[in-house]
């Protein structure tokens, strides 16, 4: 069984069979959860760079797939409606699943983003200290901001830890832009989905005050209704 989305190569990219056979460089080494194993390996052709993630035997289980499925598939339907919401991610070029021999394997590729830098990395090369306040508040009020239009969707990602969230500050204009979604889903109401990814960013950002309202700020311009309710008992 195999279920493909792959997008035609552009003017100067390589095709997807290289880079699939491409060997790459491993920046997240296979590890082994859920069943299987999953792992992330960069791969460089041409002068471009791509992230290949690898699964086998890597499934997650619900009521539709009570016997599991790979999560791959799922955490590429989240980047599609992503897109769909106006929620910037890495380009989803190719995603696959099949069973081979009884075993469920799994591989999706994403172009790299280009000119962004996680908020981990931020922090950690001192950038939120040479852009000023000022500056360093819009880019939290812009997180908000994109949360915010992701929940409005019903969708939770699910894991935002500061290494997932990636920002590209050298435009007036400021962009936000979300990654790994294997844990996304789509909730019954936008109040669930938001809850949940509120109490994970304020417990997992180490935030002191200021920087959590300029957060909110954002989050409250495009959530709208039901906002301040649910920034409150985060």
């Amino acid at each position: 069984m195999t279920y493909n989305n792959s997008n035609d190569s552009g003017p100067g990219q390589p095709e997807m069979k290289d880079i699939l056979d491409a060997a790459g460089v491993w920046v997240e080494p296979p590890n082994i959860r859920r069943g299987g194993e999953s792992g992330v390996l960069k791969v460089e052709l041409q002068g471009l760079t791509f992230y290949k993630k690898q699964q086998v035997g890597h499934v997650y289980r619900s009521l539709r797939h009570p016997f599991g499925y790979p999560t791959v598939a799922r955490e590429a339907k989240a980047m599609r409606a992503a897109a769909s919401l106006g929620v910037a991610t890495p380009s989803l070029l190719h995603s696959d699943v099949r069973k081979d021999h009884g075993e469920w394997k799994a591989v999706m590729v994403t172009a790299a983003l280009e000119g962004y830098v996680s908020l981990e990395d931020f922090y950690a090369q001192g950038m939120r200290e040479s852009i000023g306040q000022r500056r360093y508040h819009e880019v939290l009020e812009a997180y908000g901001s994109l949360l915010a239009k992701w929940n409005s969707g019903r969708w939770q990602h699910g894991c935002l830890y500061l290494k997932h969230v990636f920002i590209d500050f050298s435009e007036p204009n400021i962009k936000v832009a979300f990654l790994d979604f294997e844990k996304a889903r789509r909730r019954l109401t936008a109040v669930k989905a938001s809850r949940h990814d509120l109490r994970q960013v304020k417990r997992r950002s180490g935030w002191g005050n200021e920087e959590w309202e300029a957060f909110c700020r954002g989050y409250r311009y495009s959530f709208g209704t039901n906002a301040e309710r649910l920034l409150v008992a985060c």
